[in-house]
């Protein structure tokens, strides 16, 4: 005797993507979820601001960018801005200095 046919399974539907993020932590000030990302595409801009302490950056995309994409824009813009100022290494605040001379319990 033959196996028992078993019942066809049902169709799943697609599945759920994971959400991109559009709110992230502020490259200047910390704080977390505070940078919002708004894109658009008819234009080809993107916008980053954060709410609390005003920070903001804007630079171009295209079809595929995510929210994703144009913060690691706005880190890798500000590494370069780093970069490019001039350096303090003139301005230097004096190391400390042990004391030398005092409390020593040696006897």
């Amino acid at each position: 005797m033959g196996k028992r046919k078993k019942s066809s399974r049902k169709p799943q539907g697609p599945k759920k993507r994971e959400a991109v993020e559009t709110v992230f932590t502020c490259l200047y000030c910390h704080h977390d979820k505070s940078v919002n990302c708004k894109i658009d595409r008819k234009e080809g801009l993107a916008y980053l601001q954060c709410k609390v302490c005003g920070q903001s950056f804007q630079g171009r995309v295209h079809h595929l960018t995510e929210p994703v994409d144009v913060y690691s824009m706005w880190v890798d813009a500000a590494d370069e801005a780093e970069k490019t100022m001039p350096s303090t290494s003139s301005v230097r605040r004096p190391a400390a200095v042990a004391d030398a001379g005092g409390d020593s319990d040696d006897d």
